[in-house]
């Protein structure tokens, strides 16, 4: 088992290196595409900070946890994109039949389709985004407790991701559409910029149990600031690892369906 993990981190790295040298063949491309993230997420931040002076508060919470839900999706957001820009180039694959070649590869299929390099712009802003949620936890009061159950549900909303993508990688190979789906995925993630409360049944209980935004986005934030139960923590991981098993089982699933391009 650890010589696996070594192997398949092996080839992820190789696949992240080529990925950061074709990224150095278009710097200037790649400089105004990193220029962009950084304008709109300071766009939104500068709107949270408006609006949170006007009415001081967001559902309840002020502009110090409002802010931190923020920056917790934004955190779960950037690194799935650093783990997952491959599901991006996926669908070319499909159309044009080289995904035959990943298939007759001694790779897993699901890890090259996944995890077949990583976003390294994103990589950049990890960094400086983990900086400013510890300064606003700080303001938050948490405890170890809270901070321990904030990694974990924040690797929980990072599974529920990657279930996420499988589902799309599934049914780029039924359908043969990719990047549409990716982006009502976006659409529906960005939901999660603020905190789930602000919306109302039946959409919030939609956002909770149906296509977990909020226990992907939201839960993190508030299990840092000890407004979850315990019950609640404990589903959050249940959704996760369904959602998982069940995206696995869709992949499988569009794996018999798929034609190769010598049939």
């Amino acid at each position: 088992m650890k010589k696996k993990i070594k192997k398949y981190f092996k080839v992820w790295w190789l696949l992240s290196k080529n990925s950061f040298m074709s990224m150095l063949s278009n710097r200037l491309g790649s400089f105004f595409f990193l220029l962009g993230k950084l304008i709109r997420f300071f766009i939104y931040l500068f709107f949270i900070i408006i609006l949170l002076k006007g009415t001081n508060s967001l559902a309840g919470y002020n502009l110090n946890q409002t802010v931190f839900f923020y920056l917790t999706f934004n955190l779960i957001d950037i690194i799935s994109q650093f783990l997952f820009r491959e599901v991006y180039r996926f669908r070319p694959q499909i159309v044009e039949g080289t995904f035959d070649l990943v298939l007759s590869k001694p790779i897993n299929a699901l890890f090259r389709s996944l995890l077949g390099g990583a976003d390294v712009l994103d990589f950049f802003t990890i960094p400086p985004l983990i900086i400013a949620l510890i300064y606003v936890s700080v303001s938050l009061n948490p405890n170890f407790f809270s901070i321990i159950l904030y990694i974990l549900l924040v690797f929980n909303g990072l599974v529920i991701s990657a279930a996420f993508h499988i589902f799309v990688l599934s049914l780029g190979i039924v359908t043969l559409e990719v990047d549409h789906t990716v982006l009502i995925y976006r659409d529906l993630s960005n939901l999660g910029k603020f905190p789930i409360d602000i919306y109302k049944e039946p959409l919030k209980g939609f956002l909770t149990f149906i296509i977990p935004v909020g226990t992907m986005m939201t839960f993190p934030a508030k299990a840092l600031m000890n407004l979850v139960d315990f019950k609640a923590v404990i589903i959050s991981f249940f959704i996760g690892g369904m959602f998982l098993f069940l995206a696995i089982k869709f992949w499988n699933f569009a794996l018999t369906k798929y034609s190769s391009a010598s049939s």
